[in-house]
């Protein structure tokens, strides 16, 4: 029986779960109308453009005449760690990817701080981007970034979605009664956080009102939920992609910087788990030094980290994208000719034709020097008395140990194979040295039937 089509994705029988989902739902769920310039207006979400957009208008305008103080701007960077440290360690790594337990107090400190950014509740936002990660680049991924920067910064949100975002397991976030307590009173926090508390530290505590409601209230604001859009733009188009090029996703420092360490999000893609979106001990990604400094204090357990295992799965992702990048790099270089795209010439006919061209035997190939003349360090005097000669052990340190340079250059004029092969034991130094090591894909290796014959 075909499966039946989920109308709630946030609640999911399992028996009408198809293999095929993604292409399943694309063809059975009606996507709303294109947007165009005669409808653009009547799609818009009207809530979400109010929260994007009026919160920087007012507070440009209130910055043209607030002078921003000091301890403002100290209170302002404050507040946007802060804050952000609520979106970054708690509804991200924490509710969205479980990457570790926290005690009763951080869960209600971070979820108090989060709501601070009015990004929605937690509820909301873990079953989103636990969606983005389930169909990432696909039309059920919230955030395509294939529909463009535009799109997966702001316009996901500010336009009406064309079809719902794919199925995602939120049973966990139902039965958490943070979640829950967070989501009952979320407008109020969300005004709290955003615009009463910053405004009333900065008054009360060196009497800006005005600047700390402009500066620490909606500038902060503006800043903050900017930072947290570029992980699901700037993410996915700036940066490289060091342990997988199958989707979007790409590591940066620059947007490291820009989103509080969420910026390694290649890495981020291909272990979600780990708390860490900076891997490595020397990236930037202050949310996990805060959450190993909880940790260290009793108020973060069971931070998941990469294990033995799976750092050697890291490895294995990092070192397959080095050899893409180095087969590129080797596809765009010129290489010597192939042995069966040389033809077979005896060696009455080698010296014969060596009578009117400048062309010397070495290890059973025939090479054709006439360019090489006055390039040769050790002048032309030596070529010369070669010609028409087998130079094999002249060449193979007889008069020169010759560099790997000179052996990649000498396979570069390979004209012919001389009839009945290179001598005996000269096999390896036959091959030169840049085609010792090559990046070989796995159907050529099918082909050649030597399945551990090269990389």
């Amino acid at each position: 029986m075909e499966p039946l089509f989920i109308e709630d994705p946030d609640r999911i029988p399992t028996e009408a779960v198809p293999e095929n989902f993604v292409s399943y739902t694309l063809k059975h769920q009606e996507a709303r109308p294109p947007i165009t310039w005669s409808n653009w207006y009547k799609e818009l979400h009207w809530l979400h453009v109010f929260i994007i957009f009026v919160p920087p208008t007012l507070g440009f305008i209130g910055a043209w005449s607030t002078p921003l103080r000091l301890k403002t701007a100290i209170w302002f960077v404050v507040y946007i760690h802060l804050t952000g440290f609520g979106l970054t360690a708690g509804y991200h790594r924490l509710w969205t990817h479980r990457a570790y337990k926290a005690t009763k107090g951080l869960e209600y400190t971070l979820a108090i701080l989060g709501a601070g950014v009015v990004e929605g509740s937690i509820a909301w936002w873990a079953r989103g981007h636990r969606a983005h990660h389930r169909y990432t680049d696909t039309d059920l991924d919230p955030y395509n970034a294939n529909k463009g920067l535009f799109y997966s910064h702001i316009g996901w949100m500010i336009f009406k979605p064309r079809r719902k975002p794919g199925p995602a397991d939120v049973s966990d976030l139902r039965s958490n009664p943070v979640v829950k307590w967070q989501h009952k009173y979320y407008l109020l926090l969300a005004f709290i956080m955003a615009i009463a508390l910053p405004t009333a530290v900065a008054g009360y505590g060196w009497g800006d009102w005005r600047g700390g409601f402009v500066w620490a209230g909606l500038l902060r604001l503006v800043v903050s939920q900017h930072s947290t859009f570029c992980v699901n733009s700037l993410c996915h188009w700036l940066g490289d992609k060091p342990y997988d090029d199958k989707l979007t996703p790409k590591d940066c420092v620059i947007t490291a910087v820009i989103t509080m360490g969420e910026g390694y999000h290649n890495f981020h893609h291909q272990f979600p788990m780990d708390y860490r979106n900076g891997y490595k001990w020397y990236q930037y990604d202050p949310t996990k030094w805060f959450l190993w400094t909880c940790e260290k204090l009793g108020f973060a357990t069971h931070l998941k980290v990469i294990s033995t295992f799976s750092d050697n799965e890291v490895q294995k992702g990092e070192l397959t994208m080095q050899l893409k990048n180095l087969r590129h790099k080797q596809e765009a270089l010129s290489w010597p000719s192939e042995k069966s795209d040389l033809p077979v010439i005896t060696w009455e006919d080698f010296q014969r034709q060596a009578e009117s061209r400048a062309l010397i035997c070495i290890a059973g190939f025939i090479h054709d020097i006439s360019d090489f003349f006055d390039k040769h360090p050790g002048g032309p005097h030596l070529l010369k008395k070669n010609i028409g000669k087998d130079a094999t052990t002249a060449f193979f340190e007889g008069l020169y140990d010759h560099s790997h340079a000179a052996h990649n250059l000498l396979a570069m004029k390979r004209v012919g194979i001389l009839l009945g092969g290179a001598p005996h034991g000269l096999e390896e130094k036959v091959v030169p040295p840049s085609q010792h090591l090559r990046v070989t894909r796995h159907s050529e290796l099918a082909e050649s039937g030597s399945p551990h014959s090269s990389l």
